[in-house]
């Protein structure tokens, strides 16, 4: 879970966080490497460590979904305000604000199902985009995996994924609507980035 933010982090501190030894730590973390859902960089004396790609982040997120409905009559919420609001998920945003956006989108009929795992973006959406300062061309469109829509395990509803969900969030960041929570994966929205997506959006912002 730490790792879902996009970071990679040595093997002591994921030792720390997952109050484990640095031996099994070590173990568990090369199972991991060999099975392909990790890769390592050496760098100085550390080696980090990083999720493989945007897939194994996903299904870290499915598995996760799965765990809260099974528990979800003894234990219906155990998820801290600040990651189920808006929080990194690898590449792109999740939580409350990413399935928000998501809505409106869909709702201005700029995003469209076109599978139940796939987001088609209409030309009138294309120019929403580019007036928004996020560029992109035909040959990005025809990418089966552009933009599709991700079930939030927070939520239980649909945030976007895929290389328009990163273009999303890279342009939030660019225009410093949101900054990032120390020691954490999520985000908070900034002033500005408060009074810019209710003019955007058209949506209440916490």
């Amino acid at each position: 879970m730490s790792l879902l933010g996009g970071l990679a982090l040595p093997a002591g501190q994921l030792a720390m966080i997952a109050n484990v030894s640095a031996q099994t730590a070590s173990s568990h973390l090369s199972q991991l490497v060999a099975g392909g859902l990790l890769i390592v960089r050496p760098q100085g004396r550390h080696r980090y460590y990083r999720l493989a790609n945007a897939d194994v982040a996903h299904a870290i997120e499915a598995l996760m979904l799965d765990g809260r409905d099974k528990r979800r009559i003894a234990q219906p919420s155990g998820v801290p305000e600040t990651l189920a609001y808006a929080r990194t998920c690898y590449s792109h945003l999740a939580g409350r604000l990413a399935v928000d956006i998501a809505g409106v989108l869909e709702g201005r009929k700029f995003l469209v199902r076109r599978e139940p795992n796939l987001y088609s973006v209409t030309r009138q959406g294309q120019r929403w985009f580019e007036d928004w300062g996020i560029a992109f061309g035909d040959s990005q469109l025809k990418k089966s995996r552009f933009a599709r829509p991700c079930l939030d395990w927070s939520e239980r509803r649909h945030h976007i994924a895929g290389q328009l969900g990163s273009l999303i969030l890279d342009r939030l960041r660019q225009l410093k609507w949101i900054a990032p929570v120390r020691d954490s994966r999520a985000v908070r929205v900034t002033l500005e980035g408060q009074r810019q997506l209710r003019k955007l959006f058209g949506m209440s912002v916490d």
